[in-house]
């Protein structure tokens, strides 16, 4: 297996200057999955442009332990044609030639922070084969789950005070933000959200309310009253078990609970770890509104409208909110696949020690579910009331997800696994059984977002006594659908925070 390395990586990894955490972990599980690296005789001549010529040269010598490409392929009319079409000057046409090589087939996969060059990978159909760091990390923690030499625990609360806080993890934010320390100390009665390796520090998240008559005088341009909650301290080490997209859930609960109408977010962009996050807000619906003033220089300010809407072809940017104009399903889940899926819907008879979120599916907001269902008209958009089997009063619906696509008419055995691999409850060899269990049905692929999970989970019975279930012998097999008077008793039968539901 071939890994080709942007030239982005190997300057952070090499240089003798801002090398961060997250390159050393991307190096030593590309040598344990025993890829060779690879670099471009672009990225060669890229380096011999670096500006510091001490740097330049530690670099001529460093690259030797690379494999350098011998043979560049044809660029193929595809690339040529999206190179065409967004391209802007040269670091961009050498980037397309980075992802000639995956598209050729030269190489497996290609490693790379630069936004641009997944965007262009995304159009080239070729996206599962570029990789951010993190989303690499990810890969092969699900990959090869025998690999792991530790268990991220859950995410759990914890006040300021009784957070370690010489942890070399809050070094950065003591670089960014001059008196960090006295601002921590003073917050020693308040709660934040974290995450451990053994003693250290992997993941950290404090939040709090703030009411209309907040003083924004040092944002630019000035917010409006509203009540928001800020994030005021949000960071996560690239580790492969997806930790943002987990804090990210707990940002937006908070956001329902509170009952804001806006999420802000300030921030450097100094850094990989910074960007990554940058981008991650972006995905799920932030923007940059502008500029804070800081004793260090102007962080960004990002910013998520969280009044009720519902963006039906792209539900990320309305996350999490769900319209009873959009069709709803009941679907079925088995006991050993439901609180590995849904960790926040375990239930009261199960032990929380046995679902610590030490795996990529479970602290995901974007999942998989794999079905054989008769039914298939699901689209992006649709509402999946998930079910869980267990008979007349075991079995309960007790999660909302919102369908992101559908992918059906999958080509072979290995695009399948590819397909569901990394946010899937399933090993590998389970998704080969679910792909050859019944070759004249073969599965299909739901890709979706853990929304919601119910403060109260009604049963069969229950579900019968309301009209959503006729009888125990029509207890759901695959995608069900049901009326929006069905979905809307669910909900209040259920208990749910009505304010996430769109009439």
């Amino acid at each position: 297996m071939r890994a080709l390395l942007d030239t982005n990586i190997v300057i952070h990894r090499e240089a003798p200057i801002g090398v961060n955490k997250s390159i050393g972990t991307l190096f030593k599980w590309l040598d344990k999955s025993n890829y060779e690296k690879c670099i471009h005789p672009i990225t060669v001549d890229e380096l011999q442009k670096h500006r510091d010529g001490k740097v330049r040269d530690n670099l001529n010598i460093k690259i030797q332990s690379y494999a350098v490409l011998k043979t560049v392929a044809p660029v193929a009319p595809e690339v040529q044609a999206i190179s065409n079409q967004v391209d802007t000057d040269d670091n961009d046409i050498n980037d397309s030639r980075l992802l000639n090589e995956v598209f050729q087939g030269r190489v497996d996969i290609l490693v790379s922070e630069d936004r641009k060059i997944h965007t262009k990978a995304l159009s080239l159909g070729i996206q599962d084969k570029v990789f951010r760091i993190d989303a690499f990390l990810e890969k092969v923690v699900s990959e090869n789950p025998d690999l792991i030499d530790y268990s991220v625990l859950s995410v759990t609360k914890k006040h300021f005070g009784d957070i370690d806080l010489s942890d070399q993890f809050f070094d950065s934010f003591r670089d960014d933000y001059p008196g960090f320390d006295g601002w921590f100390n003073k917050k020693a009665d308040e709660v934040a959200y974290v995450t451990h390796k053994g003693d250290a520090i992997l993941s950290f998240l404090y939040v709090k309310v703030e009411k209309e008559s907040e003083n924004y005088s040092d944002i630019s341009p000035v917010f409006s009253p509203k009540r928001r909650l800020k994030v005021g301290t949000f960071k996560v080490v690239s580790n492969g078990v997806r930790l943002g997209e987990r804090f990210l859930k707990i940002i937006f609960d908070n956001a329902v609970t509170y009952g804001v109408v806006e999420i802000y977010v300030t921030i450097f962009e100094k850094t990989d770890d910074q960007k990554r996050l940058i981008d991650l807000l972006t995905d799920w619906g932030f923007s940059n509104h502008g500029t804070k003033a800081t004793a260090n220089g102007d962080e960004l300010v990002f910013v998520r409208d969280f009044t009720p809407s519902f963006v039906t072809d792209s539900p990320k940017l309305s996350y999490p909110y769900i319209s009873t104009a959009s069709q709803a399903f009941l679907c079925p889940i088995y006991p050993g696949y439901h609180t590995e899926l849904f960790p926040d819907s375990i239930l009261t008879t199960e032990s929380a020690l046995n679902f610590r979120e030490n795996q990529p599916h479970r602290n995901a907001l974007s999942k998989v579910y794999i079905s054989r269902s008769f039914n298939r008209s699901l689209k992006t958009g649709d509402v999946i009331v998930f079910y869980r089997t267990g008979g007349f009063h075991k079995s309960v619906v007790t999660t909302l997800g919102i369908i992101e696509d559908v992918q059906d008419g999958i080509g072979s055995e290995q695009d399948f696994i590819q397909k569901c691999r990394k946010r899937s409850v399933f090993s590998d060899d389970e998704l080969k059984e679910h792909w050859n269990y019944d070759r004249r049905n073969r599965p299909f692929v739901v890709n979706f977002l853990y929304a919601y999970s119910f403060p109260k989970r009604p049963n069969m019975a229950k579900l019968i006594e309301l009209g959503v279930i006729a009888d125990i012998k029509s207890a759901p097999r695959g995608f069900e659908p049901i009326s929006k008077e069905q979905f809307q008793a669910i909900i209040k039968a259920s208990e749910s925070n009505e304010s996430i539901i769109i009439d």
